[in-house]
């Protein structure tokens, strides 16, 4: 199986039981997002606009990742800057990676900013700890797209957003599960799928070590046999021309029902590519969950 350079290195380098209910997420603490530190430029810092993005963090145990705490990020349009219950897009992060990759790596509150800015529809995004379970069941009992679905979405509601109108977004592991999360129909309100350098492939010989249980695993999340079921959802896929997985995401995009945006760019499997294209990919988002 392929052991596929630079996923694992992640973005840096480069049902309740029967008895008692699991307990609620847990909120973190609020924080007025600062504007982080640009690349040099003629504009002075009093020149550049105020920041009207929230980021907020916070864990909660979940049972579907019993053995781990897990933690969550939001970046969200200030409610005055809103004036509406928003929509949100839920991030996956890639293998070895967690809920701190939107923020920390992705950078994605001044991605969101510059959205708002420029007259961007506001939306609040999300991002959930998902270990390296390929956003998936997995033999060893834990769910994390039940985590996802039963747990994390429903808390996102508590927080007011309109689940309604739903986005997921992932790079590498995580445009893989977002891309199975969404034909999976499980979330009702999912009304458009992002991902980012997916991890696919057409076969389990194919396939990253790891990312499977086994063969039947496989063929019970195989995105290649689902992709029928995305027909009636806004799609956009996106893959560097020098990835190793070009090739596949290729195949992949190409038996796609109906439009499937975004495409084939300069770059590789990395955090420099995946920055490059996220303002896109909140555009497309922003469009498609206004």
């Amino acid at each position: 199986m392929l052991q596929l350079a630079g996923i694992a290195a992640g973005l840096t380098a480069a049902a309740s039981s029967a008895c008692t209910a699991p307990p609620p997420p847990v909120p973190g603490p609020t924080t007025t997002a600062a504007i982080r530190p640009s690349p040099p430029s003629a504009v002075s810092p009093s020149a550049l606009p105020p920041s009207t993005v929230l980021i907020r963090t916070g864990a909660f145990s979940s049972r579907f990742r019993p053995a781990a705490t897990t933690h969550w990020s939001l970046a969200v349009p200030l409610p005055e800057q809103a004036n509406q219950v928003l929509p949100v897009a839920v991030f996956l992060h890639g293998l070895g990676g967690s809920s701190e990759v939107l923020l920390r790596d992705l950078v994605a509150d001044q991605a969101l900013q510059r959205h708002l800015d420029d007259g961007g529809q506001p939306f609040g995004i999300a991002a959930v700890d998902g270990g390296d379970s390929w956003w998936h069941a997995r033999a060893d009992g834990s769910d994390t797209q039940s985590m996802l679905v039963l747990e994390f979405l429903p808390f996102l509601a508590e927080q007011g957003f309109d689940l309604g109108r739903v986005g997921v977004f992932g790079t590498s592991m995580g445009g893989f599960g977002a891309l199975l999360l969404a034909s999976r129909g499980r979330v009702s309100g999912l009304r458009a799928v992002a991902a980012m350098s997916p991890a696919v492939w057409s076969s389990y010989e194919a396939g990253m070590q790891g990312a499977f249980d086994g063969p039947a695993d496989f063929a019970a999340n195989n995105v290649f046999a689902l992709r029928p079921r995305l027909a009636a959802i806004s799609k956009r896929i996106d893959c560097g021309s020098e990835d190793e997985l070009a090739s596949t995401v290729r195949q992949y995009r190409s038996g796609l029902p109906g439009r499937v945006e975004g495409g084939f760019q300069p770059g590789g499997h990395d955090g420099l590519y995946w920055r490059s294209i996220l303002p896109d990919v909140l555009d497309f988002l922003g469009r498609h969950l206004g």
